[in-house]
């Protein structure tokens, strides 16, 4: 069970860092109540991970051999991705502590645009700014913008092959990790953050992970 907490925990801290829902949190804090914020967003990576969990164990049901090779394969395919976006990276872009507002918003990433986007969306159809209504502004967008993430898969190819509550215990530990960074600080954090260094810890930990698995199998 350790070992799964551990694996579930480094691998989401280090992915969700710089994703979607990380800047989709951080934009929320920026218009809300940042405790509505955060429990809308802890609540909505908190049903997901249990989803993606239920979905591995329902996929450890095939073949351990076909299993073997998805949970290398996809270890390798989000590995390999991670570094080829971190070396598309402009470097002229993280030295974000000096860059102005409109620096900025020209290297913001794909994820940063679309999470400004789905926000400035769901601001304009909330009328009332209840605690209630943030919650479920911030719930729905977070679990939207996490369906199909690389973390989500992430989560179910843990659990296809190790004890499912720690992987649980681990994600969700490490999604409330990156929520509190996000809600707390984020607009800070990303000023001096570098995303490429991000990113390309991110590829070599799946990388790391594919190569575990593989032997392990």
């Amino acid at each position: 069970m350790l070992t799964a907490f551990t694996a579930g925990l480094l691998l989401i801290t280090i992915s969700e860092l710089g994703d979607k829902t990380f800047f989709i949190a951080m934009c929320l804090a920026m218009y809300h109540t940042r405790r509505y914020v955060l429990l809308g967003t802890i609540a909505a990576l908190a049903a997901m991970t249990i989803l993606s969990v239920l979905l591995g164990k329902t996929a450890a049901l095939l073949p351990q051999q076909w299993l073997h090779y998805a949970e290398v394969g996809l270890f390798l395919f989000f590995g390999f991705k991670l570094l080829y976006d971190a070396s598309k990276m402009r470097v002229e872009c993280h030295s974000k502590s000096l860059a102005s507002d409109e620096t900025l918003a020209n290297c913001a990433s794909d994820a940063e645009r679309e999470a400004l986007e789905a926000v400035a969306e769901a601001e304009a159809k909330l009328s009332k700014k209840t605690p209630f209504a943030i919650c479920l502004e911030a719930f729905v967008l977070i679990f939207a913008g996490e369906w199909g993430d690389r973390t989500q898969f992430a989560t179910i190819t843990l659990a296809a092959s190790n004890d499912p509550m720690g992987v649980t215990l681990g994600a969700i530990a490490g999604h409330t990790i990156c929520a509190l960074i996000a809600v707390m600080g984020g607009r800070l954090i990303a000023r001096h953050i570098s995303e490429r260094t991000v990113t390309l810890s991110g590829g070599i930990l799946f990388l790391v992970f594919a190569v575990v698995a593989w032997v392990e199998g």
